[in-house]
C-alpha cells in the first residue's frame, strides 16, 4: 500500500487533528472547571479532544481503506462565501444586532453550496434566525440586542 494513495484522508485527518490540538491548548489558558461546574475552558478542551480522535481516525481509516484519486480543485466560492459569513457575522452582530447578522450570515452559507438557490437559502436563513432568537433571546433568556444601534434597535 503506497501512502500516496490514502492522501485525501491523511490529509483530512492532519486538518482535524491540528485543528483539535489547537483548541485543546488553547482551553489551558482558561479554567477548565468540572464536569457538574463547567469553566469557560471545558466545552473548548472537550472539543478539542473529540476533534483528536476524529482526526486519527479517519487518518487511520484512510490508511487502511487506501482509497486513491486526486484531491480536486478548492470550491473557491464556498471557501470564499463561508469566510465570508463569518467574519461578517463576528465583525456586526453588536452593531447590526442578531437577527440582520445572524440572518446575513446563514444566508452567505447557504449560498455556498454548488447547487445552492436564493429562494431556498432565504426561507433556510430565516428559519434558522427565528429557531435562534426563540432558543437562544426566549428559551435561555441570554440578553442579546435583536437589532443593534445601526438599525436604531
Amino acid at each position: 500500500m503506497k501512502l500516496h494513495d490514502a492522501r485525501k484522508d491523511l490529509l483530512a485527518g492532519a486538518v482535524f487533528t491540528g485543528f483539535g490540538l489547537a483548541f485543546a491548548f488553547t482551553s489551558a489558558t482558561y479554567e477548565i472547571g468540572s464536569p457538574l461546574r463547567m469553566g469557560p475552558g471545558f466545552f473548548p478542551l472537550v472539543l478539542g479532544g473529540l476533534l483528536v480522535v476524529l482526526g486519527v481516525s479517519i487518518a487511520v481509516q484512510g490508511f487502511l481503506a487506501a482509497d486513491g484519486g486526486d484531491i480536486g480543485s478548492v470550491p473557491w466560492k464556498a471557501l470564499v462565501l463561508l469566510l465570508g459569513a463569518i467574519i461578517f457575522f463576528g465583525f456586526t452582530v453588536r452593531d447590526l444586532g442578531l437577527v440582520p447578522a445572524l440572518f446575513v450570515t446563514v444566508l452567505l452559507a447557504g449560498l455556498a453550496g454548488r447547487n445552492a438557490r436564493v429562494i431556498p437559502a432565504v426561507v433556510i436563513a430565516a428559519s434558522l434566525t427565528a429557531l435562534s432568537v426563540l432558543i437562544f433571546v426566549y428559551g435561555l433568556q441570554l440578553r442579546l440586542d435583536l437589532f443593534g444601534p445601526w438599525l436604531g434597535g
